[in-house]
């Protein structure tokens, strides 16, 4: 084969993946008969991708190529400034990396794993070009540890895929797949169980999981994995920490009291930062005198326990009593915080603090080591003293007020949620919000929906943990309005891994509470949601109580939105005449309320079976109506669906310009809006639209590009698109293999 006919072969088989792309590149440049550039396009050409161009081109050009190029992650926090105390622990690191994929240190609370870990993996990281990922399993923080769909779903959004699986083996599989043929390192923190790391190892060599963990988790041992006992810093460690974090003057100067201090902190890590930062920020204050006032503080320290608590709790006791008053309460309200990091919203809900305030005293612990900084106005505090935090809470705060400063935080999510709900789905958000007093604003503008999106996006497991507390609170009104006020979440991010528990925690408080508007809300959004992820049979039946529930209360939008499930059910099934009449009758309670979005959107649904029906020419009257309406109300997203839906209309109808004008501008939109999904099937709809044209190659490029997109989302559309493909290609001319 000539090398530009292995080229064209080659490019068909890297058009689906970026990294086979990029490495054809490479490969390419090396061949003396090939040339790549930079080409100026006109006319009707349109390229995308890698361009390869052999000799002369001429004619009308049309290339596309899938660009599935896969942002890298760089998740990993920062160490510690200029680590120092742990030479041989970072060797023995280094030497088992070149044996083992799977390095698990433990090691007593506090005796500084994470510390060690960060500071070994900012050194290696050149060895892991395609992305460092890192996950606080939460074995030791506040309520339940994290689950591995929660940290499976972080990772594969880290990687750009949109559409998570709801199903956590099936998450895992398409974490196999994304990490495939990828140099990744994948730092796992506070880990409990050996059940928790298994699901979250990458698909192939090249890839490296480091853990660290309180227990020994021996059960990894049949992984692979390597094992690093770390224990309490000697003497000499002790000292060198301290004289880093407090200046060699210092401690050269009163050598006797450096060692009095280092021994008061037991080995510890975190013992030694805290009683550090507290020495460093009274620069006129003696090293002996702050050896006693430690003494003072928390007693002889010789018979140390285990998990290191008791070194801790002197070090962390001594630093709180030098913090005045405001800082003092804020540290210990801190630790009712039910997610591991925070910022100052959150600090200034908590206490009752306007935000500048909050920032300022932020500042204070953070120069105390109470916090960590970790970038972006976020917060987090180690769990040891996450747990001495709320142990000052609770001796020093009465219940009530405790109680109180969790609700405030609590409402500031519901509010803020309810912020991006009015901003993302206006119409959705026609329910109450039990927000009793004034609260920090939302960190985004009302009409800005990228950034509204996006704080919804970094926030889903804070908000799911909201949830949860609210819960356990038996506060039955945030819990409903939370998982109410998460709807943008589930639509737009398809956040199956929070779905389940969100929604049946809300319909469960919907259903106590007794609030008939509420209850239908939660009935049909949890029925929606199990709809979405193809359990219509299971959706049913709420979403006939939800019918029930709304005729029996009198509210038509209510029976609207019910029937419009319902009909969505039927028409999945295939049963047409039941689910054209469940539509008509949404549209009739629809348009006798008012609700115009409600209405274009079953305008869309009946112009769908239409098309089913053969009858396309009933379909676009309705299509028309409906994308104007939606444009009308400043609805992007939905307006787009609907000329996705009328591009598919024109072109079983045979007005192929006017279906590729629709599904063009479709695709466009679909783009602008980050609806990896919907321009994935636009795509698609382009590809039916080339292959009713009789353009199979440009009808294959379509395919190849919406897969690419399905196959990023972990969609299952990607399975039924993938045998089109190979369709497609089996019945092209097809260039021999290499060689």
């Amino acid at each position: 084969m000539t090398d530009h006919g292995l080229v064209e072969y080659a490019i068909r088989r890297a058009a689906a993946d970026r990294a086979l792309e990029l490495a054809l590149l490479a490969w390419v440049e090396q061949l003396p008969s090939i040339r790549i550039q930079h080409n100026g396009i006109g006319g009707s050409a349109r390229l995308s991708g890698l361009v390869v161009q052999a000799r002369d081109v001429h004619g009308g050009l049309h290339w596309h190529s899938a660009k599935t190029e896969l942002p890298i992650p760089r998740q990993l926090p920062q160490p510690a400034a200029g680590f120092v105390g742990r030479g041989t622990e970072l060797d023995s690191l280094d030497a088992w990396v070149t044996t083992h994929w799977l390095l698990v240190v433990n090691g007593p609370a506090g005796v500084g794993k994470t510390g060690l870990l960060l500071a070994w993996a900012a050194r290696r990281a050149a060895d892991y070009p395609d992305g460092q990922l890192y996950a606080d399993l939460r074995g030791h923080g506040p309520g339940e540890p994290a689950g591995p769909a929660e940290t499976l779903g972080g990772f594969l959004r880290a990687f750009g895929v949109e559409r998570i699986p709801a199903d956590p083996a099936e998450a895992a599989a398409l974490w196999r797949s994304v990490t495939a043929g990828r140099r990744v390192l994948v730092l796992l923190d506070n880990v409990v169980t050996a059940a928790q790391v298994r699901q979250l190892l990458p698909g192939a060599p090249g890839a490296l999981v480091v853990v660290a963990s309180r227990f020994r988790l021996t059960g990894l041992g049949v992984d692979g994995a390597a094992f690093l006992p770390l224990g309490l810093l000697d003497e000499s460690a002790s000292e060198e920490v301290l004289a880093h974090r407090i200046g060699s003057g210092r401690t050269g100067a009163e050598p006797e009291a450096a060692r009095e201090l280092a021994a008061h902190c037991g080995g510890l890590a975190l013992a030694l930062s805290v009683v550090a930062a507290r020495v460093a920020a009274r620069p006129r204050m003696s090293l002996a005198d702050a050896a006693a006032a430690l003494e003072r503080e928390s007693g002889r320290l010789a018979a140390l326990r285990l998990a290191g608590e008791s070194a801790v709790q002197g070090a962390l006791d001594a630093s709180c009593a030098g913090l005045s008053e405001l800082p003092g309460r804020l540290y210990h309200l801190m630790g009712l915080l039910p997610f591991a990091d925070f910022g100052a919203a959150e600090c200034a809900a908590l206490a009752g603090l306007d935000l500048a305030t909050a920032e300022d005293l932020l500042d204070v612990l953070a120069e105390a080591n109470l916090v960590e900084e970790l970038g972006d106005g976020r917060y987090r505090c180690h769990d040891l003293v996450r747990l001495h935090a709320a142990g000052r809470a609770r001796h020093l705060e009465p219940a009530g007020e405790r109680e109180d400063a969790l609700r405030r935080v609590l409402e500031w999510y519901l509010a803020t949620c309810s912020a991006a709900e009015r901003v993302l789905t206006p119409n959705h958000a026609t329910q109450r919000r039990d927000v009793r007093r004034p609260l920090p604003p939302a960190p985004f503008a009302e009409s800005d929906r990228t950034a509204a999106l996006a704080w919804l996006d970094a926030r889903r497991g804070h908000l799911a943990a909201a949830v949860r507390t609210a819960e356990a609170h038996a506060w039955d009104g945030l819990v409903w309005q939370l998982a109410d006020a998460m709807h943008p979440l589930f639509l737009r991010l398809r956040a199956h891994e929070l779905g389940s528990a969100v929604h049946e925690s809300g319909l469960a408080a919907a259903r106590r509470e007794g609030d008939p508007a509420a209850l239908a809300r939660m009935l049909t959004d949890t029925a929606t949601r199990l709809y979405n992820l193809g359990r219509g049979e299971r959706a049913m039946p709420l979403f006939q109580e939800a019918l029930a529930a709304a005729l029996a209360g009198g509210e038509p939008k209510a029976q609207g939105q019910a029937l419009h499930g319902i009909g969505r059910i039927h028409h999945a099934a295939g049963r047409l005449d039941e689910a054209q009449d469940c539509f008509e009758r949404a549209l009739r309670l629809r348009l006798a309320v008012g609700y115009q979005r409600g209405a274009a959107l079953t305008r869309m649904t009946l112009a769908e079976i239409a098309v089913a029906r053969g009858r396309p020419d009933l379909a676009v009257p309705e299509l028309l109506l409906a994308q104007r309406t939606l444009t009308e109300l400043g609805e992007p997203y939905e307006a787009a669906r609907a000329l996705a839906h009328l591009g598919r209309a024109r072109t079983v109808l045979g007005d192929h310009a006017a279906a590729a004008e629709a599904l063009e501008r479709a695709v466009e939109l679909f783009r602008a809006a980050g609806s990896l999904y919907w321009e994935g099937r636009t795509l698609e709809l382009l590809g039916e639209l080339a292959e009713a044209r009789d353009d199979p190659e440009r009808a294959s490029a379509h395919y190849r590009e919406s897969l690419a997109r399905y196959q990023r989302m972990g969609a299952p559309d990607a399975e039924r698109l993938r045998s089109t493909v190979e369709r497609l290609a089996g019945a092209q001319p097809q260039a021999g293999p290499p060689g």
